[in-house]
């Protein structure tokens, strides 16, 4: 018996962290449904090319902002009849995190607007951003993931404030600062960051491999 098949996408929520707290990218659809809606990066799952539904977001952000992130994760499953008016679907979701800086260079179209103002969205993609938001933020009070929205080499004082913004809540500064060196996950560089004060030191993260550890 030949039974419909679903229409498989994937999705996937750029979140990048910038003066004024956490953002999205986002691009209008160019296509119905819901042309000219904002909505996030994706497309349909290339069955002929494609080897893995992560393939398949990797080659959708290639053609679509020129760049891969440096951490991607899966993050879950959205699917239903009403989702998309097309057919009965579902999209493989996935957090994509950038630092601001490898933004700049986004294609003409993409917005990158708050993850606490957001407008109205395509399809569930509304849904889709507060279960990345969620992850995220559940996520950094016990692990490194906060170190993937910083430039490679970053000071102190800028984790700090990368984890306060992600958390929403001040950090002890000496609190802070023993529970990194505990964790053992920095490298010190030979370079610092001029300003106004004296210099400060840039450190590294050891290696891109996402620890899971405390900040409480």
């Amino acid at each position: 018996m030949d039974h419909p098949q679903p229409l498989v996408t994937v999705d996937a929520v750029l979140l990048t962290l910038r003066e004024t707290g956490l953002e999205i990218a986002l691009h209008p659809r160019d296509r119905a449904p819901f042309k000219g809606a904002m909505a996030l990066p994706g497309g349909v799952v290339h069955v002929d090319e494609d080897a893995s539904t992560e393939a398949s977001i990797r080659r959708v952000l290639r053609e679509k902002t020129g760049f891969e992130p440096r951490y991607l994760e899966q993050l879950q499953v959205f699917s239903g009849p009403d989702r998309d008016p097309r057919k009965w679907s579902l999209s493989v979701s996935y957090v994509a995190l950038v630092p601001a800086a490898e933004l700049e260079a986004a294609p003409a179209g993409f917005r990158f607007v708050s993850v606490d103002a957001l407008p109205p969205l395509a399809f569930d993609h509304a849904d889709i951003v507060a279960a990345a938001v969620a992850r995220l933020r559940g996520k950094s009070s016990y692990s490194t993931l906060p170190f993937f929205l910083l430039p490679e080499r970053f000071t102190l004082t800028e984790l700090q404030r990368t984890y306060e913004a992600i958390l929403q809540t001040t950090l002890e500064k000496s609190n802070f600062r023993r529970k990194m060196e505990a964790w053992d996950v920095l490298e010190a560089t030979d370079d610092y960051a001029l300003g106004a004060q004296r210099p400060a030191r840039l450190y590294r993260l050891k290696d891109f491999a996402l620890f899971d550890r405390s900040v409480g």
